[in-house]
């Protein structure tokens, strides 16, 4: 019986590189990079798939090639590992005998039509611009929903994350939940033209004496403030001492509650600052966080579960990897 099932294997993976063969040689450039069961998957759908990620990259990493050639490798054998995932659980579909109705993917596909495109004339004019056709189109659809189906079907998601369980981890990782003295903030901020900038200098004295007059802080640092909060009356909220700059942070966590700083001069602005209030260092109560530690625990939980359910796949699914040469 072994023997067969290897010549069958064997005669599978003949048949698709065959069926590769009479390809165009366009795709016969682009390589195959993994067979799973009968299906094979090549180099330009790894990289379609990719293609996002590898733009933001190439931008983020440009003057670090080295760097930028070990992320795109890591991109790269990303988006193959979900693709043969995807095509695992598409061969389970398949081999569990499994039937899906017509009629679902039609009511899928009319939904994203309606929800994405407005209407058919215009997700056909999209197709046309990717290169797809409206039966390719209809076909991923089709893909996606038995992906999603199977995966909710062995991937529970109603998985429970106990009351315990969430106070063992809270009591495990409290330091992770530690917070540094807090101020809430607002502040104005007047760049200067360059070091011997006097300008801003002097509008900063005015606002400063309009304040000690009583002027309400938030309407100067509306009219005045030139920072990224003047929408909203130059409000920082709460914020820990390193998330100002040097010289900033010092004066504000020394002001009272209610104390308006003097003008503070650096090379590229002038800031005037209020500190409405102060927290000291804390560490966050669980009921602040139990939400955060529930959302985490599912999310690492389900990965858990994902994994022991494509490494199933594999153990009764034929998938050979082909290396660059």
């Amino acid at each position: 019986m072994l023997p067969l099932m290897k010549t069958a294997r064997s005669l599978l993976v003949l048949l698709a590189l065959l069926a590769f063969a009479q390809s165009s040689r366009a795709e016969l450039v682009n390589g195959i990079k993994a067979i799973v069961q009968d299906s094979v998957i090549t180099a330009q759908e790894v990289y379609n798939l990719a293609a996002p990620a590898i733009d933001v990259l190439r931008r983020q990493y440009r003057a670090q090639p080295e760097v930028l050639q070990k992320k795109l490798s890591e991109t790269l054998d990303d988006s193959l590992d979900q693709l043969i995932e995807r095509q695992l659980i598409l061969q389970d579909f398949k081999s569990a005998g499994y039937n899906l109705p017509e009629s679902i993917i039609t009511e899928a596909v009319e939904e994203r039509i309606r929800t994405r495109y407005g209407d058919r004339a215009k997700l056909i004019k999209t197709l046309q611009g990717q290169g797809l056709t409206f039966e390719k189109f209809r076909q991923q659809m089709r893909d996606q929903f038995i992906v999603e189906a199977l995966r909710g079907k062995n991937i529970s998601s109603e998985v429970i994350i106990s009351p315990h369980k969430i106070e063992s981890y809270y009591l495990a990782h409290k330091d992770k939940y530690r917070v540094e003295d807090e101020i809430k903030l607002r502040m104005i901020v007047l760049n200067r033209s360059s070091a011997s900038d006097t300008a801003a200098r002097q509008l900063a004295d005015e606002i400063l004496r309009k304040l000690k007059e009583g002027a309400a802080f938030a309407e100067m640092a509306s009219v005045y403030s030139q920072g990224s909060q003047r929408s909203r009356g130059g409000d920082w909220d709460w914020v820990e001492r390193s998330v100002l700059r040097k010289e900033l942070a010092e004066v504000a966590f020394a002001l009272k509650p209610g104390a308006v700083s003097d003008v503070i001069e650096t090379p590229d602005a002038c800031y005037l600052m209020l500190v409405e209030n102060k927290k000291p260092a804390h560490t966050k109560a669980l009921v602040e966080v139990r939400d955060e530690i529930e959302h985490n625990m599912l999310a690492e939980e389900r990965a858990r579960l994902s994994k022991l359910y494509i490494e199933r796949l594999k153990k009764k699914t034929f998938v050979r990897y082909f290396r660059d040469i």
